[in-house]
């Protein structure tokens, strides 16, 4: 049987460019790391998702890198230039020079990182966005931020709980050189204050500290925000934090009014203490009605004090309001019984004049000199009665 026209002149030039387009797509760009994944070309993302086994970066990431994310490993310390060939291998000897000129964004979530040495990111000039959220950090060196000219998001959230005091301390001086850094996230951390250092970053725009111990905002530090009559400060993202409103949170309740935009989960602000305005929205108090307690504005050890105050109140409130039904329960038996009180009133009454009058009728008795009884004779007279006889 002869082939249809036309059948053969389409099979001659279709079946070459489909072999060749499948070459073409099945060749790399650029040599994936080991263990690695690439989705696309490495020009558009890396992905890194080892596990465990993977205890320091990978040395081979093609230098055209624009991501880089790495989950799930156990990278444990970031020495110095640890993207840039900075780290030493199993046997100790230094690895090859990794230089990634494009690398834009890395991501270092859940790695049990633990501490980063100053300048473990040398060597990225370009990165842009830095995320080391949930790591357990505990050392975090003063400059380990350093050389990140282009950084603009840094995201700490759920990172620095288990550092103390002291890793406070190091991130003031680990921000301080990121004048470009326009995000910060630091959710989650049971910060009981701002970081200075993030107050006095010229073009932050956005400070996340929402699920941390903040009992309020101090007046030092609500004028931070303010940048005192420059460029508006950051927004900042608070709830979730144990707010006490006590006198204490006036300047941030003001502060809120004024600049609701400010802080966009303003509406999400809840009371944690006093006991009285548990879980109340902080926007909806009145600033009178916000007292101070002994030591309250002072060192927030009035805490008991200020709790107990509303609650004492309450109490005084809610005993008046028995008294007062008590009282109005007794004017209504006596309203209900009235004609049964006259019939005892008059009843009583005339037992008590009837008494009286017997106590009169005595009284005259007793008054009446004919009814009075005869004196008694002396005894001498009665021994000389019988002589004078005689």
């Amino acid at each position: 049987m002869a082939p249809r026209a036309g059948r053969p002149a389409l099979r001659g030039p279709l079946l070459p460019g489909l072999l060749l387009a499948a070459a073409a797509l099945s060749r790399p760009a650029a040599p994936c790391p080991f263990q690695c994944y690439c989705f696309g070309s490495p020009r558009l993302l890396l992905r890194c998702a080892s596990g465990a086994e993977l205890r320091q970066p990978p040395r081979d990431v093609p230098p055209d890198a624009r991501n880089l994310t790495i989950v799930g490993a156990n990278l444990t310390v970031l020495r110095a230039a640890a993207f840039a060939g900075g780290a030493a291998d199993e046997d100790g000897a230094p690895a090859a020079g990794v230089r990634l000129p494009f690398l834009a964004a890395l991501r270092l979530t859940h790695n049990n990182i633990e501490a980063v040495e100053d300048g473990a990111f040398d060597g990225l000039p370009s990165l842009a966005a830095l995320d080391l959220s949930h790591n357990p950090l505990r050392a975090l060196g003063g400059g380990a931020f350093r050389g990140l000219p282009a950084l603009r998001s840094l995201q700490l959230n759920h990172a620095l709980e288990r550092g103390g005091p002291a890793l406070l301390d190091a991130l003031d001086a680990a921000l301080a050189p990121l004048d470009g850094l326009r995000l910060l996230g630091l959710a989650g951390n049971a910060l009981r204050r701002l970081p200075p250092a993030a107050l006095r970053l010229p073009r932050l725009e956005r400070l996340d500290v929402h699920l941390n111990e903040l009992a309020g905002l101090g007046p030092d530090e609500l004028r931070a925000l303010e940048r005192d009559g420059g460029p508006l400060g950051p927004r900042l993202l608070l709830a979730g934090n144990p707010l006490r409103c006590g006198c204490a949170a006036r300047p941030l309740l003001a502060w809120l009014r004024n600049a609701t935009e400010r802080v966009p989960d303003a509406r999400r602000l809840r009371c944690a203490a006093p006991r009285a305005l548990l879980d109340r929205p902080l926007l909806d108090l009145d600033e009178t009605g916000l007292r101070c307690a002994q030591g309250d504005a002072a060192d927030g050890r009035g805490e008991e004090a200020d709790a107990a105050g509303p609650e004492l109140e309450a109490s005084y409130v809610f005993f008046g309001l028995v008294l007062a039904l008590i009282g109005l329960i007794f004017l209504m038996v006596l309203y209900l019984n009235r004609r049964g009180i006259q019939r005892w009133m008059r009843n009583l009454r005339e037992a008590c004049r009837d008494q009286m009058e017997g106590y009169h009728y005595r009284y005259e008795q007793d008054a009446d000199p004919r009814r009075a009884p005869a004196p008694a004779a002396p005894a001498g007279s009665r021994a000389a009665s019988p002589g004078s006889g005689l």
